[in-house]
């Protein structure tokens, strides 16, 4: 599981294929210079309820993975994860879909 540090306090930890995908979304919105938001629920093992906070390019952040080899990316997810990014209420960690092929 890695975790995305946000101005060297906050701690987001999430699971390293889905970071990945949220760390070409949350790349592509900062070096189009665009502010947004990022909400997700607590872990099991934290207090209850969510958290969201405001990303912009001045606010230092960093991806940090457990894994030393990024995993395959899923084109869709990152498309779905977008769509989100560009809608007013910011990231929301959506599911990951998997497209089975047609043999």
């Amino acid at each position: 599981m890695g975790y995305i540090t946000y101005d060297s306090t906050g701690v987001l930890h999430i699971e390293d294929r889905a970071l990945a995908h949220l760390k070409v979304v949350i790349a592509t919105k900062l070096r189009r210079n665009e502010s947004f938001t990022l909400s997700w629920r607590h872990l099991d093992d934290e207090p209850g309820g969510r958290s969201t906070i405001w990303l912009h390019p001045s606010i230092p952040l960093r991806f940090t993975f457990d894994e030393a080899e990024p995993p395959p990316l899923n084109q869709k997810w990152i498309e779905d994860l977008m769509h989100s990014a560009n809608s007013s209420g910011g990231i929301q960690l959506v599911d990951e879909v998997v497209e089975e092929s047609v043999a």
